[in-house]
């Protein structure tokens, strides 16, 4: 009797990833990735502007105007931007320091009236008050130094991002096409395709993100303002909508824009209950958009669920600082248009997603 002959077993079925690979992969993506963070945060804000700016630079090219003046004309519209939100940061230093001398005496009083309500209350005497002082500065003047290191390191790092983002940003988009072809010479000829439409939708990916960012300034900016106007701070459109634009600049931009309507509430009212009526408005607002306004608004954009956009923000916070919780949501934009695409990615895809599964 012949022997039936056996079907050839089909080789051509896509490989599962495994969990232990995927934390495999994971792990040595973060370990570089915050290791590399000198490198790699200066050329991602380099790689996010460039998205940015490749429409407008080719358009400018269909036009018959020169490649490299192309680009110099987009990167010096970026830093006008740039510069603007700059001069409101400086504009409401110089008002705070306008009204210093006016504060400085709101201070004084106020310091002469806790000290008497101390002592008639608590029975603290001037010199307990006194000696409690000096000890406080003597324990912090420790800290004096590494304030000043950490400023100064600060202010470094800023300078070394502002003078090499425009200078990658400039070399990304000048060798656009060479990276693109490098690209394309990594995978197999049929994936050109599908590489193709991942660079063209990464694109419209980042225009996504701009204009979530733009709706989140926007609401941050209603908010503060009615919040300031409810408790009778005057031009409340003026300084909440200076603070949303500000807080562009993670941590200082919130700081210094508050600066100013909490002197004004201060030396208006007479009363400390306002300028803390300014401040809680302030942080309430700033929780609602790191946690609610920003995930909800960027991440309905970009097709991704709040869950995911808010475990990113942690995440880049962790590794990157305030850098990575801006840059790591067009990062995970990216990784989810390459999941959509990868049949062994499809549970990471479905995790990323908004839940609406196509039909």
């Amino acid at each position: 009797m012949a022997a039936i002959p056996k079907k050839p077993i089909p080789t051509d079925f896509p490989k599962k990833i495994t969990t232990l690979e995927i934390f495999q992969y994971l792990f040595i993506a973060l370990v570089i990735l915050y290791f590399g963070k000198t490198l790699f945060i200066p050329l991602s804000f380099a790689m996010l502007i460039s998205f940015i700016l490749y429409p407008v630079c080719k358009w400018m090219e269909q036009k018959g105007i020169h490649p490299s003046v192309a680009i110099g004309l987009s990167l010096i519209t970026v830093a006008l931007l740039f510069a603007t939100i700059l001069f409101l940061l400086f504009t409401q230093i110089l008002q705070f320091s306008d009204e210093w001398q006016t504060l400085e005496l709101k201070l004084e009083e106020t310091l002469n009236q806790l000290s008497v309500f101390l002592t008639e209350q608590f029975g603290v005497n001037e010199d307990k008050q006194l000696s409690y002082i000096r000890n406080a500065v003597n324990n912090s003047s420790s800290q004096i130094f590494t304030f000043l290191k950490n400023t100064v390191y600060s202010f470094s790092e800023s300078l070394y991002y502002l003078l090499i983002v425009p200078i990658f940003s400039a070399l990304i988009l000048s060798y656009r096409q060479l990276l693109i072809q490098a690209l394309y010479h990594l995978f197999p000829p049929n994936k050109k395709e599908m590489i193709h439409e991942i660079i063209i939708e990464t694109i419209h990916e980042y225009y996504k993100f701009i204009k979530g960012m733009l709706v989140v300034y926007l609401i941050v900016g209603l908010l503060n303002s009615i919040g300031l106007a409810i408790i009778g701070i005057p031009y409340p459109f003026l300084f909440g909508f200076t603070a949303s634009i500000l807080t562009f600049i993670p941590y200082v931009g919130i700081m210094v824009s508050s600066l100013l309507p909490i002197t004004v509430a201060w030396i208006t009212f007479n009363s400390i209950w306002y300028p803390l009526g300014v401040i809680t408005i302030f942080s309430v607002v700033q929780v609602l958009e790191a946690y609610i306004i920003f995930p909800y608004a960027v991440g309905s954009r970009l097709k991704i669920n709040t869950l995911a956009i808010l475990v990113m923000i942690i995440a880049g916070g962790i590794i990157w600082g305030a850098s990575g919780m801006i840059l790591f949501i067009p990062f995970i934009s990216i990784i989810k248009l390459i999941a959509d695409r990868t049949e062994s990615l499809k549970t990471l895809s479905m995790l990323l997603s908004d839940g609406k599964l196509k039909q």
